[in-house]
């Protein structure tokens, strides 16, 4: 679960960067909150979720690089360039984190929260 500050910013950016799209939304007006699950395109809910978690007061602390998110994707290098190009904050290149090991690279998504993006091939 991320906490979310703008909804339809995070929705925008979960969309257009990592292909999710809502599944699923439950919302509780009397608080207000609103929860929005968030899975691949074309899943049919029985996959991985993301919740978002959207209340419409206070701020929202970035989860940071003592807990964050962790994404696999395929070529790394092309994705955080394009990424980057289209303006999305890159905290850490593409890289190694020791020899031989697995390259990684950390972004932020809207609200600063850190996303690690794992090569996966």
């Amino acid at each position: 679960m991320l906490r979310v500050s703008d909804l339809q910013r995070s929705l925008d950016f979960y969309e257009r960067h990592f292909g999710l799209r809502e599944q699923r939304r439950i919302a509780f007006p009397e608080i207000p909150r609103t929860l929005v699950f968030l899975g691949a395109n074309g899943d049919d809910g029985a996959g991985m979720q993301l919740e978002l978690w959207h209340e419409p007061i206070g701020p929202v602390e970035a989860v940071s690089h003592n807990g964050h998110l962790g994404i696999g994707v395929h070529q790394i290098d092309e994705f955080v360039a394009t990424l980057a190009a289209q303006g999305v904050p890159v905290r850490q290149s593409p890289r190694a984190l020791r020899p031989g090991g697995r390259r990684l690279a950390i972004i932020t998504d809207p609200d600063g929260h850190e996303l690690e993006l794992l090569a996966l091939d």
